[in-house]
């Protein structure tokens, strides 16, 4: 019984550590005013890194927050985390979702 609760333990520890980079992806951003005087709303951003394609407003992702579809079109050279290496990247995300 013991050695049960122990295997359980580490499964879902491991699980944890799978699931949790997951839940990590995204930034709250608070609200605050820009040096111009804008009034900038509290919002969730995805979390920066070094590729444009991976953001939500390049088409075809899509905001899982407000459900709007990216507008912008997506670099076919993107650097994605290659170690500074241009590397070519079409993005497969299947058909557009149809809008709610």
């Amino acid at each position: 019984m013991k050695s049960l609760a122990v295997t359980l333990l580490v499964f879902l520890l491991m699980m944890l550590g799978t699931v949790a980079p997951i839940f990590a992806e995204d930034v709250y951003v608070k609200g605050h005013l820009r040096s111009d005087g804008t009034s900038v709303q509290p919002h969730m951003r995805s979390a920066p890194d070094s590729s444009y394609n991976n953001n939500w407003s390049i088409s075809p992702n899509v905001n899982p927050y407000t459900g709007q579809p990216g507008t912008r079109q997506p670099r076919l050279n993107d650097n994605n985390n290659s170690g500074g290496i241009y590397q070519s990247t079409i993005p497969n995300y299947g058909p557009p979702r149809p809008s709610r």
